[in-house]
């Protein structure tokens, strides 16, 4: 359902709102100005740990890391992380089917996808606090799961991570990162909405910290009634953490997060769904001492992640079709324990070694409810396996000019065997503030348990999937850090990826390692704070896929203005999207389609804002899930206190 309605339009729309002159005295112009040189100073090299696990300047590593905090997580007001990632990351993709919740099984959506490579089969990892998530329904990352409430900042490293995180990083990984209270003080935050479709989103935090102690307490409630019958979604979400520094060198955390949603599929246009209902509960806890010298820092971890999940997978009433007279039922979980140490060993080195281990497994059977089976179950798979895996990562700085990395991982896998992960970076310092980045990276991915032992076509007998990425990357910061920009090339070349082709024994599909893949592509982002109240940023990817496949669009723009003054922060964006493969196979489909957002706050006293967000306004028609057409204009308003 492609739209000629002119882009230019929603260009216009967006310059429109971002050129605007500030609105302040010369005294306030020149404090703010000085504030904001200040921040921006700090911005200039942030500091990362998905890519070292350690903290890192980002400018010594080869990988290409964005990074979003916790302002810009909090003014989006969205109880889903995956939205403002799909605007701020480029070559990072989400898929959605309505206003809110993504649902799991046929018809799905939130699939979450890094230059053409697929969090959905398990080549993309999302992680909490560096730990993996991926045993959601057996292999692929649940994005209801991922709520604003826990997250002080996300890191997106695009490319490889297998070294550091084994298993399901070949593409990339999410790492969210949990949220913390720096100074001492109790803080509480109570944000409420509602807006278009009867939709609630609501979130209450505590966050209390007292000399070495600390603790942070979320809660959250969401529902909607759709944009179309039958796509009603509800979602409850905690989150609790509890620290304690012992020392300026040691200090301990444990925390636990518990998601259960109910959510419709009302099938597609031409194919409506009855009866397709899911219930679904997602926890996570986990536990780590950590440490940190002046030459040396690392922790201990332990963590455990499990699911229960509840489908009725429904059926085509206008089909004449009967209801199902059984349910999908599902139990995963995965457990493991995670040390690393990172030691310098002499001036400019970082030596880094760590030690995983993975139990992951479960159970999933049919239940009927009805007919002569009513009460009998169905065990479908029961599966347990273990990952052990080892891992170091050396980089060096020679001078002031260049860094050069590299590291290299053994995994082995109780059943498929063992893995060796390489890989090496250079960054080279330049002056005028260029850096200049190349890295070659091995990614893979051991099959999933589902495509191993669940449903035809499965085939116990598959080997990892393996890739290698190389990247050159160049950027540079202007006009004291004011502005800045970079762009980055890259080439994918894969083998062994799994496909779903005839058996050659003649007896129906098999799952098998006869794919290959080759993605290219060209990713740029350019930010630029004009003044001390108002700011600019855009990023473009491109993207060529030799094998096209859904949710990974060929162009993603986004163009972006924000200004804040006194009470007031305004945000608002322009999403384009090309070539976005809906389907793929003999009869493929692809959309474009542009978005236009905005987001505002007012903060009528000290303790109390308003605040509203648009999306949509455009009012444009069209798909990401081959027959669920988006929702069209849609509005939320809500109130935000802080005590």
């Amino acid at each position: 359902m492609k739209k000629t309605a002119s882009i230019s339009a929603a260009l216009a729309a967006f310059v429109a709102l971002s050129v605007l002159p500030p609105m302040a005295s010369a005294q306030e112009k020149g404090t703010q100005a000085d504030t904001a040189d200040s921040l921006w100073r700090e911005e200039l090299s942030p500091v990362v740990v998905t890519g070292t696990r350690n903290g890192t300047d980002i400018r010594h590593l080869p990988l290409t890391v964005t990074v979003l905090d916790r302002p810009e997580i909090e003014y989006s007001n969205t109880p889903s992380l995956l939205p403002i990632l799909s605007e701020q990351v480029p070559g990072f993709f989400s898929t959605s089917r309505g206003i809110m919740g993504y649902g799991v099984s046929d018809g799905s959506a939130g699939a979450i996808s890094i230059r053409g490579l697929s969090g959905s089969s398990g080549q993309v990892m999302v992680l909490i606090d560096g730990h993996p998530q991926y045993m959601g329904m057996f292999g692929h990352p649940i994005s209801d799961s991922y709520q604003s409430l826990m997250a002080e900042r996300v890191e997106v490293l695009r490319g490889p991570a297998s070294v550091l995180y084994g298993s399901n990083a070949m593409g990339g990984v999410v790492n969210i990162v949990t949220r913390k209270m720096e100074q001492d003080g109790v803080s509480t935050g109570i944000n409420a909405g509602y807006g278009s479709w009867n939709t609630v989103q609501s979130e209450l935090t505590n966050r209390v910290r007292y000399k070495g102690f600390s603790s942070i307490v979320s809660a959250s409630y969401n529902r909607t009634d759709g944009h179309r019958y039958d796509m009603g979604f509800e979602q409850y979400g905690g989150y609790a953490k509890i620290g304690y520094d012992f020392s300026g060198h040691w200090r301990v955390r444990a925390d636990v997060n518990v998601t259960h949603f109910n959510a419709s599929n009302p099938g597609t246009v031409s194919e409506p769904l009855a009866d397709a209902d899911q219930s679904v509960t997602r926890g996570m806890t986990s536990m780590a001492v950590e440490n940190e010298y002046e030459r040396t820092s690392g922790a201990l971890s332990v963590f455990y992640n499990w699911g229960d999940h509840h489908i009725n997978d429904g059926y085509h009433p206008l089909d004449g079709e009967s209801p199902l007279d059984y349910r999908f039922n599902s139990h995963d979980d995965m457990m493991g324990v995670s040390a690393y140490q990172s030691v310098r060993l002499f001036r400019g080195n970082r030596l880094t070694a760590g030690v995983d281990w993975y139990r992951f497994g479960g159970s999933a059977w049919n239940m009927y409810v009805a007919g002569e089976r009513d009460g009998e179950r169905e065990d479908i798979a029961d599966v347990t396996r273990h990952e052990v895996a080892g891992y170091v990562d050396f980089r060096q700085s020679i001078g002031a000019w260049l860094t050069f990395d590299a590291g290299v991982r053994v995994d082995h896998h109780s059943s498929i065997g063992t893995e060796w992960v390489p890989q090496a970076g250079l960054s080279f310092h330049l002056p005028c503030a260029v850096e200049l980045k190349a890295s070659a990276s091995k990614g893979f991915r051991y099959p999933t348990l589902r495509e191993m032992y669940m449903f035809p076509p499965q085939n116990p007998d598959l080997k990892p999937e393996r890739m290698w990425t190389y990247e050159i990357s160049m950027s540079q910061q202007l006009l004291r850090g004011r502005l800045s920009y970079g762009v980055n090339v890259f080439y994918i070349d894969g083998d062994n990826m799994i496909l779903r082709l005839p058996n050659p024994d003649g007896a129906g599909m098999l799952n098998q390692n006869s794919g290959r893949i080759g993605n290219a592509g060209v990713e740029a982002q350019v930010s630029w704070r004009i003044a001390a109240d108002w700011s600019v940023n855009a990023n473009y990817s491109f993207l060529h896929m030799d094998s096209p496949v859904v949710a990974a669009p060929e162009h993603k723009l986004y163009a972006g203005g924000l200004f804040t003054h006194g009470r007031w922060y305004v945000s608002t964006g322009v999403q384009y999207v090309a070539g976005l493969y809906t389907q793929v196979g003999d009869s493929p489909e692809q959309e474009d389609f542009v978005l236009w957002n905005v987001r505002a706050s007012f903060r009528i006293l000290d303790w109390m804002s308003v605040w509203v967000r648009g999306e949509n306004l455009l009012n444009w028609k069209y798909e990401i899930n081959a027959g669920f057409p988006m929702p069209g204009a849609n509005v939320m308003c809500g109130l935000d206190f802080k005590f």
